[in-house]
């Protein structure tokens, strides 16, 4: 999609009010105003509990459906109310991306036993006790929705893992014993066979539990008419289970049917292997760039802004790049917190507004704040986005050339008359940096949109500029 843009529509924080999807609703028209071209949502199916993310993942068919685990709704509203925001998203040209939650599932409603041993959590093919019979929760059978939309039910043989033995109490990670089971392979190497994250962990060899995912992906995708999912934590489940899941949804949505998966890691090595294994059916969120512009935050000057993009997603993969500043996970006091600091935001954020490659990704905790305060990016996330929509066109020439003074240009192209820009980032101290624009810009004048500048700079006859930037700032630059 021609400077398509995502926005993450939740934070860590969001009220249990089960007023999200109502407030998407209502912000359809505004979104489609600033360019906003689709939303991720949040997981939408019950959790363990009402105030739950979604991330406790315990029916992925009840939408806020059914009485169960003490609600109707979920944390963010009911099922009706998600129906009738998608329905008013599309009317605005905003396509829905569900964040899907398939690795494991919580808040069983029943204990069984079953034979298992404790693993070194540091080494997970490490045993650390014969296989002995616990007591897990691993018995879902759905009282308040039976069998309606799935009779499946689930048990312990459906797991891989679970972190409890409930006879006891003892917490560890409890690897199921039985024939055929073992750690699911084609997952991430980290503590020697990083499958089982938390819960009860679904185990994908397992084929009635690859039949089950595959029914529920393509009948969720058609009930809510989806445009695209998150598949949250990849590393952790087999990378040939995605690829098919992705085919089962796509042979019954369409081969446009959009997925982007979160695989956590600061090694692009590991998200070139994933992206083979799936066959670059997936994009990847680009983690290289944002622990990159995390690192830049807070090394100030002494970050050398020449590195910014190497050994990135976007750099070697761009069309498969997911770029973002933070999300629900690095905000702080998450689980893999790494926030930008709130002066490099600016920067970051116009690095992958207006860049040629990459999906960029905004979170509504810079847009909109956190905890229901407001946040101080507002105002130069709008000027961006809107830059995006009217000036980002064009072949990019990069200027990554100076440890504290980076930046592009976009020469802009006729069939959006005006366009074109120059973008600069510093970390130190004033800087500027003579950037070519285009020999068809040349005689033209152009003015800094943030307001960080306040002279015009003349295009001349080799279509070059040179163009200023304050320290500790960004300036992006168009025609007058």
């Amino acid at each position: 999609m021609k400077n398509g843009v995502m926005m993450q529509y939740f934070e860590w924080n969001m009220p249990n009010n089960g007023n999200l999807w109502k407030e998407l609703k209502a912000d359809a028209a505004h979104l489609h105003e600033i360019g906003v071209t689709s939303v991720w949502i949040p997981p939408a199916y019950k959790g363990l509990k009402q105030e739950d993310e979604g991330y406790g993942t315990y029916d992925l068919y009840d939408l806020g459906e059914f009485d169960q685990k003490g609600t109707v709704r979920t944390k963010y509203g009911t099922v009706q109310e998600l129906k009738e925001m998608i329905a008013e998203l599309h009317r605005y040209q905003v396509s829905v991306y569900l964040d899907a939650v398939m690795n494991h599932k919580a808040g069983a409603d029943y204990t069984e036993k079953f034979l298992a041993r404790e693993v070194n959590p540091e080494q997970r093919e490490d045993a650390e006790s014969d296989p002995y019979e616990i007591e897990g929760w691993t018995g879902f059978n759905f009282p308040g929705r039976g069998d309606k939309y799935s009779a499946f039910k689930w048990h312990w043989y459906h797991f891989s893992g679970v972190d409890c033995d409930a006879s006891t109490g003892k917490e560890g990670i409890f690897q199921v014993v039985g024939e055929g089971k073992a750690w699911n392979g084609g997952v991430d190497g980290e503590n020697g066979n990083y499958d089982f994250l938390m819960f009860a962990d679904l185990d994908f060899d397992h084929p009635e539990v690859v039949g089950e995912m595959k029914n529920w992906g393509v009948w969720v995708s058609r009930e809510l008419n989806l445009d695209g999912m998150r598949l949250d934590a990849i590393k952790h489940i087999n990378d040939q289970f995605i690829k098919h899941f992705l085919e089962a949804v796509r042979a019954e949505r369409g081969d446009r049917f959009y997925a982007v998966g979160e695989y956590w890691k600061n090694d692009k090595e590991s998200l070139d292997e994933y992206l083979a294994q799936v066959e670059y059916q997936v994009d990847l969120f680009d983690v290289p760039l944002h622990y990159h512009m995390f690192q830049a935050s807070q090394k100030g000057r002494d970050f050398d802004l020449s590195t910014l993009i190497e050994g990135t997603l976007v750099a070697d993969h761009p069309d498969l790049a997911v770029t973002f500043v933070d999300n629900h996970d690095s905000q702080k006091n998450s689980s893999l917190e790494s926030q930008v600091k709130d002066w490099f935001k600016p920067m970051a954020y116009g690095l992958i507004l207006l860049m040629k490659e990459g999906y960029p990704c905004i979170f509504y905790g810079d847009y909109y704040g956190v905890k229901g305060k407001k946040s101080p990016h507002r105002l130069i996330l709008d000027i961006l986005l809107d830059a995006r929509r009217r000036y980002a066109f064009g072949e990019q020439h990069n200027y990554f050339d100076h440890p504290n003074t980076v930046g592009f240009t976009r020469t802009g192209d006729t069939e959006h008359p005006g366009s074109g820009l120059a973008l600069l980032i510093s970390n130190g101290e004033d800087g500027h940096k003579t950037m070519a624009v285009g020999q068809h810009h040349r005689g033209e004048y152009w003015y800094e949109i943030t307001g960080n500048r306040k002279e015009e700079v003349m295009i001349d006859e080799k279509g070059e500029g040179t163009f200023p930037v304050s320290g500790g700032k960004l300036a992006v630059w168009v025609k007058r």
